[in-house]
């Protein structure tokens, strides 16, 4: 075995280390027996390959809407870390996109912001959306320091309300739903004024990836300078491993708590601008579509790496193209595509408890 090693590496070979092949065939794995599933189902395996593969990178607009999701998820993910960081769990990604949607658009429709000049007419309302999220982040961690609310109940309750006010937002003719001209008009809001939309990178319609990848990404490398680099970093990993001691050490622990829940629930908020004034344009209900619970398992599953955050997300922003695609092309059953991904979650999470496991044998 040990001539195998030392010819491979003479000969500049590198065998891949167990962190990305485990992951890999973990992946692959799940793939095969979610094909087979779909095969006893009587779907077509060969079609809902290829709509999978057409769906999520099949041509630059496919490519630009994976990305642009992939954007959603990661800044939830983003924001689930930094109060992981605290040993706080905020699983209200899906009711702070929801907040942000409903803020961004209401700012866009009535703020008086479409014929603002410097992008302030998209700037506002993304504002707008972001600091919604924060507030709604930051009323789990009150409700935490105050009443010892677990932010885990907190977080998970206050999405079943801002989904509710989105719910209302739309049927409600006094605050976003668009004027009724006849019987059949959706319950939905009026579409945001061109100005207030996100820019689009390339500038083409046919490529739909728009400004907020790049702001995604900027967010992802100060995030992760925060949480590796600086006293606010280090001050919530205190926090997380012992908030008594940290309190008598002077730091300010509840303050710090409500802080970085506001700081992550921003995060949301800003995914929800961002899916509004970037891809639908109007909010409807629903409009969330499950990004904030998908975010949630990003953010689990990057183990608190900022970097892990932006591989797993743009993963999965591919993975739920591609599996919109299979349903819409190839006729696979919702259901089917569902399990098939909770399948890939599943087969990642097992693949990094072995990896970790491994690492303490070693």
């Amino acid at each position: 075995m040990s001539g195998v090693t030392s010819s491979a590496a003479a000969s500049g070979l590198r065998i891949p280390a167990p962190g990305i092949v485990i992951p890999l065939a973990a992946i692959a794995a799940s793939f095969i027996v979610g094909f087979a599933l779909m095969a006893l189902t009587g779907s077509n395996i060969g079609a809902a390959i290829a709509a999978f593969a057409q769906g999520a990178f099949g041509s630059a607009y496919a490519i630009g809407t994976s990305l642009n999701r992939a954007v959603a998820l990661g800044l939830v993910g983003l924001g689930f870390i930094l109060a992981e960081r605290a040993n706080l769990i905020n699983v209200g990604g899906e009711g702070q996109i929801a907040m942000g949607g409903i803020f961004s658009t209401a700012v866009a429709l009535y703020g008086g912001v479409k014929g603002l000049p410097y992008g302030l007419a998209v700037l506002l309302p993304v504002l707008a959306g972001t600091l919604a999220g924060a507030a709604w982040g930051a009323l789990a961690g009150v409700m935490k320091i105050r009443f010892g609310t677990n932010e885990v109940i907190s977080t998970l309750l206050l999405n079943f309300i801002a989904i509710l006010l989105v719910y209302w937002s739309v049927q409600s003719v006094h605050l976003l739903r668009q004027p009724a001209s006849f019987a059949g008009t959706l319950p939905q809001s009026l579409q945001v004024p061109p100005s207030t939309t996100l820019p689009l990178l390339t500038g083409n319609p046919a490529d739909p990836l728009h400004i907020g990848a790049a702001f995604a990404v900027v967010l992802a490398i100060v995030t992760a300078f925060v949480l590796r680099r600086s006293a606010f970093g280090l001050r919530l990993k205190a926090i997380g491993l012992s908030p008594t001691a940290s309190h008598r050490a002077g730091i300010r622990t509840n303050a710090l708590m409500v802080s970085v829940l506001a700081l992550s629930g921003a995060f949301g908020g800003l995914a929800g601008a961002m899916m509004l004034l970037g891809d639908q344009g109007y909010l409807t209900a629903g409009f969330s579509s499950g990004y904030g619970f998908d975010g949630l398992v990003v953010g689990l599953l990057a183990r608190g790496s900022a970097a892990g955050v932006a591989a797993v997300a743009i993963f999965f922003g591919f993975l739920r193209s591609g599996g919109i695609s299979m349903q819409i092309s190839a006729h696979v059953p919702a259901a089917l595509v569902t399990i098939v991904q909770g399948m890939i979650v599943v087969a990642i999470a097992g693949s990094a408890i072995l990896i970790e496991r491994m690492g303490r044998r070693a």
